[in-house]
């Protein structure tokens, strides 16, 4: 059993697994403030919660996007589960061939997205990523990173939005109660919640189009859920991608880094 730590700008995903299953998956917000002993006491209060026993946990693995939190949750999962856990390094590209111009730019978050998808889903593969970025990730039929988007945010667009604006308030992400909103709130939350699944839609067709086939699309992150039910296209919502393509470079790395390294390729 292992401890999996998916950190984000907004969340950490933390999950535990075996090598057959996820058996709990629980989120944290990201603090940059916190230290390594108060993420120790979450995460061991998390597995408490969860009736898991931290004896049988043999070790954890971590893909950090917030540098600064990296050595910081290292320590706190060493208390926890008594070994140093395994980091992905930003270029870690397990049976991934990266086209793009300058491969180590490739972030270790979209890397295990699509070590993961390669390995469960039918290929060609499309992958909207869902967080504080919405990042859209592009496979080919052989495997290899073609390359994708960066887009704005949900939630990072509607805090804009409210900030930017004299007269518009900060909203909540809610399923809109109709598509033609009858208030200012009603109005913004169908346009952020329509607008970015026409956009997914849009962007699906057009990928489809380039590549002159059909795609399998994949969407992750904490915001997908809200969005993808509004979407026309066929899309599977994978909430633990990345948690399984973290088990996969787990499985893939034990045996062949030293027991005092850390850092994944």
């Amino acid at each position: 059993m292992i401890l999996a730590l998916d950190v984000g700008n907004t969340n950490i995903v933390l999950g535990c697994m075996t090598n057959e299953e996820i058996c709990f998956t629980a989120r944290l917000s990201t603090n940059r403030r916190k230290t390594s002993h108060e993420y120790a006491v979450l995460i061991r209060d998390i597995c408490g919660l969860q009736n898991m026993a931290l004896g049988q946990v043999e070790g954890g693995i971590i893909s950090s996007v917030v540098p600064e939190l990296s050595e910081v949750l290292r320590d706190a999962v060493e208390m926890v589960v008594g070994t140093p856990p395994l980091i992905v390094g930003s270029s870690a590209k397990a049976d991934l061939t990266v086209c793009m111009d300058n491969p180590n730019q490739l972030g270790s978050d979209l890397a295990v997205d699509a070590i993961a998808a390669i390995a469960e889903y039918s290929k060609p593969i499309l992958i909207f990523d869902m967080g504080t970025a919405t990042t859209v990730s592009v496979i080919d039929t052989n495997s290899h990173y073609q390359g994708g988007m960066i887009i704005p945010g949900v939630m990072l667009t509607l805090e804009a939005v409210a900030s930017r604006t004299s007269q518009l308030p900060h909203v909540s992400l809610d399923k809109p109660k109709q598509l033609i909103g009858k208030n200012t709130v009603d109005c913004m939350k169908s346009g952020i919640v329509y607008g970015n699944a026409a956009m997914i839609d849009g962007i699906i067709d057009r990928m489809e189009g380039e590549f002159g086939q059909p795609l399998t699309v994949l969407a992750t992150g904490g915001v997908a859920k809200t969005i993808i039910p509004f979407c026309k296209r066929k899309i599977i919502y994978d909430d633990t991608l990345l948690l399984k393509g973290l088990r996969i470079l787990y499985q893939q790395q034990k045996r062949t880094i030293l027991p005092e390294s850390e850092v994944i390729l």
